[in-house]
């Protein structure tokens, strides 16, 4: 049974809901924005004004798929980029540099950085395809959502949140610290989550009409009344509340150490909480392409298909109704004047779709630009390059990006991990135990970000060097010891970063030393192995002549 419902229960499902009904509201114009891109843009997810069936055509808006295609291609620049499947694209470190020489505390965040890049790419997960789904939200609205979960027995679990469902607001920093989630739960999976305390309306529905569907609100915000020490959800800085709008009852209270939302925005205007995002920038463009594509189709047709000019004397009037029989093999009697002229004609507009063609194109660039499409085929487009110009691309690609995903790590994945690596530590065995040095400096830490949009960031430390490297290479020709002014194994180093070097490939500083000293030993042998046979020629040689000298005495 439901339990009773108290006075301060009642007031704070009612002020959730007055808080649900005023966030809905401020954002109803970008509501109807969002609506409009995601017709032609993103219709998978065409739910922001009118909820859609289940397995309902969502492409009658779209003629020309540029757009769609282009945000595809942006979705998997932005993971190849900032959160490769294949690399590990961060790592930890303590704040204290100090303790970054310790080799205890190294092998501690190497250990846990692993663990957790195992956990979020474990099969149960399900991190790669939520986060594709997040960066298209990104594209196409201009913001995504995460939800991360700690699942008992399983770790962690992801969720990308439809921005339909989601409403936001920032706390005075301009950061997001309150989330309201108006979704929509069967009965039956109502029941799974909250058993007994459901409305006794959706209980009744869970054995009746287990399929029928309910509006829930989960709304997460600061903790105004959290009290320091305690070990319950009443000392978490963040508060969350399951909220049921059929009977209006609080369904669940708890908490969480960190904000379980991790939400971005690609750029931001002033007053704005919301995103804008490149599909918002070149909607225009979009939308003329599609105009453009109708007219183009239309023109082609009359092209291919003209309407014909019929002579007026009545003669074709006996064939299918006043109408030429097209079909091929077809015998139109009375097509030919008695001087063998015809009698129907194709209608020539001068109709130019190869202009239209041209135009289409135009916006297409347009659109692939706003997308970054074209940014990331710099390197595709100039295969036979040197290292040199190869680092010089990289290098650009990199300055050219740094605003646009520099935003996603501050966002969106700092938010992030630190949620999942709090998940973990409250999970007994997850993490290897907090070595004591990590434990005198309170555990402090900081994300360091190894992706190839640093990595690209950073090529403009090899390319210097490749500049340098080359004009240094004739002086170097003359006299070689102008090279012992640089340290060849930071440059081999620095090199191997920027290019995407794995780490593994390369030896430790401390084995190339030990390298070295084992090849200046096998150095030192040959050299004596082959010292040996001369100086023996020469004992031998100075044996004979002490032996010849005392037979003469």
């Amino acid at each position: 049974m439901p339990r009773p419902k108290s006075r301060t229960d009642t007031d704070l499902v009612d002020e959730i809901i007055r808080r649900q009904e005023r966030l809905a509201a401020e954002r109803g114009t970008w509501e109807s924005h969002w609506q409009e891109i995601a017709a032609r843009v993103l219709p998978r997810q065409d739910e922001f004004v009118r909820k859609r069936t289940g397995g309902e055509k969502r492409t009658e808006r779209i003629y020309d798929a540029t757009a769609a295609l282009a945000l595809e291609r942006f979705a998997a620049a932005m993971e190849s980029m900032l959160v490769p499947r294949t690399q590990r694209w961060h790592r930890l470190r303590v704040t204290d540099e100090r303790l970054n020489q310790n080799p205890e505390v190294r092998q501690w965040f190497d250990r846990t950085t692993d663990i957790l890049f195992a956990a979020r790419y474990s099969t149960h997960a399900n991190y790669a395809s939520q986060q594709h789904e997040t960066f298209m939200s990104l594209g196409a609205f201009g913001t995504g959502a995460m939800l991360i979960e700690g699942i008992d027995g399983k770790g962690i679990r992801y969720k990308s949140i439809h921005l339909a469902e989601l409403f936001i607001a920032e706390d005075r920093h301009g950061r997001i610290d309150t989330a309201h989630r108006r979704f929509e739960y069967t009965a039956r999976q109502a029941r799974q989550a909250w058993g007994d305390r459901l409305p006794a309306r959706i209980a009744d529905c869970a054995e009746t009409e287990p399929d029928r569907k309910f509006e829930f609100i989960h709304c997460v915000r600061p903790r105004e009344d959290a009290k320091p020490g305690r070990a319950d959800w009443r000392g978490m800085p963040w508060a969350s509340y399951y909220v049921s709008v059929e009977g209006r009852d609080l369904l669940s209270e708890g908490g969480f150490h960190k904000f379980p939302y991790a939400i971005s925005r690609y750029v931001t205007a002033p007053r704005e909480v919301y995103g804008r995002s490149p599909a918002m920038i070149v909607l225009p463009d979009i939308k003329m392409l599609n105009e453009m594509s109708k007219t183009v189709i239309r023109a082609a047709h009359k092209t291919v298909d003209p309407p014909l000019l019929l002579h007026d004397d009545g003669v074709l009037g006996l064939s299918r109704g006043g109408r030429p029989n097209l079909d091929p093999g077809a015998l139109n009697v009375g097509g030919l004047d008695d001087q063998g002229r015809a009698k129907v004609r194709p209608l020539q507009t001068g109709g130019r779709p190869d202009l239209g063609l041209e135009l289409m194109e135009q916006r297409r660039k347009t659109i692939n630009d706003a997308f970054l499409v074209t940014l990331f085929q710099i390197l595709v487009d100039g295969p036979s390059m040197t290292a040199t110009e190869v680092l010089e691309r990289a290098r650009e690609k990199g300055i050219l990006l740094a605003p646009t995903m520099g935003r996603q790590q501050s966002e969106a994945l700092g938010p992030m991990i630190e949620r999942e690596l709090d998940i973990l530590a409250r999970v007994p065995g997850a993490l290897p135990p907090l070595p004591d040095a990590l434990k005198r400096a309170g555990g402090a830490y900081e994300i360091e970000y190894d992706s190839p949009l640093n990595r690209a960031q950073r090529a403009e430390d090899g390319a210097a060097i490749q500049r340098v490297l080359e004009g240094v290479g004739p002086l170097a020709a003359m006299d070689p010891s102008v090279l012992d002014a640089f340290d060849k194994d930071a440059i081999v180093r620095i090199l191997a970063e920027v290019n995407g070097v794995p780490e593994k490939v390369l030896h430790s500083e401390e084995a190339v030393a030990a390298l070295r000293q084992q090849r200046q030993q096998a150095q030192a042998m040959q050299q004596m192995a082959a010292l040996a046979p001369p100086a023996a020629r020469a004992i031998k040689d100075v044996s004979e002549a002490q032996a010849a000298a005392r037979r003469v005495q």
